[in-house]
């Protein structure tokens, strides 16, 4: 049987004092749902996300604080800017295709017919994070960062992004790195010997060089952390399963996901099995 979330809506009034209900299936996974992590997920769960952290931070923070939703442009073009923002089965056809189209060209004799070939498209992609702004001084005493494929994959924005964090760690700025996505290269760091699904980084300015990074893998709760402000002032909690959880039902994930097939990217075969285990055992297959 699927498990359903049913939450009563004033909103939905029907006659005679009735009230319609809608019925919500939750996440199925304990903490990241794997299946969010696709390409063209998402970069709409990253809005959210940033928009949703913002929402929540900024009653907690007044009034010595504001919360500033930034945007980061990135230049990109080449492959770079043929592969963002498309699922890796695609990239992975683009590929062999230009293989192809290239050992072509090597052995075919000239022709009068044109060969089709892909032009690298200059683009702008546009990113969102969140500064922590002391309201007297407008001083930025945090940066949160929520991780994209651009910052991840090789090229010029993970080029530009990492600079941007070079100049944050180089500065008396905390800075909170979230890295939901299994995908890539993951950010510099050192000392780290464990490898981990998915990271959160809190570094306060103060501390530097140590820093705080939390390791969780798949079947684990995202953990809940502290938000670094000046000294002696109260630092709220940031619970992003809990933010998570909210947007997946807000905005109706349980519609767009198909749990029937595997994420993207794929998973290790053990890892696998464990996601094939817990949707039959919960009704999703």
């Amino acid at each position: 049987m699927q498990i359903l979330h049913q939450i009563n809506l004033s909103l939905a009034k029907v006659g005679n004092d009735k009230y319609s209900q809608i019925f919500i299936m939750p996440s199925p996974f304990p903490g990241m749902n794997p299946y969010l992590e696709h390409p063209e997920i998402w970069p709409g769960v990253h809005l959210l996300l940033i928009a949703t952290l913002a929402e929540s931070l900024s009653p907690q923070l007044r009034p010595n604080y504001s919360v500033s939703v930034e945007v980061r442009m990135y230049e990109t073009s080449g492959e770079q800017s043929l592969l963002v923002g498309i699922p890796d089965v695609s990239i992975e056809n683009l590929t062999d295709d230009r293989e192809k189209q290239a050992s072509q060209v090597a052995v075919s004799t000239p022709s009068s017919q044109p060969m089709r070939v892909i032009v690298p498209v200059p683009e702008t992609i546009k990113q969102g994070y969140l500064e922590i702004r002391e309201v007297t001084s407008k001083e930025v005493i945090t940066a949160i960062e929520v991780l994209s494929p651009v910052n991840k994959r090789k090229g010029k924005g993970r080029q530009a992004y990492i600079s941007k964090r070079e100049r944050v760690l180089a500065s008396s700025t905390h800075l909170v790195e979230i890295d939901l996505l299994r995908g890539w290269e993951p950010m510099p760091l050192i000392g780290n010997t464990v490898a981990n699904h998915y990271h959160i980084l809190v570094s306060r300015g103060d501390c530097r060089p140590m820093a705080d990074l939390y390791g969780f893998n798949l079947e684990d709760p995202i953990p809940c952390f502290s938000l670094p402000l000046r000294k002696g002032d109260s630092e709220p909690i940031i619970n992003l399963q809990e933010l998570l959880n909210d947007i997946y039902d807000r905005t109706a994930y349980d519609l767009k996901l198909d749990y029937r097939s595997d994420p993207v990217p794929p998973l290790s075969t053990t890892d696998q099995a464990w996601v094939n285990g817990l949707l039959t055992e919960r009704g999703f297959r």
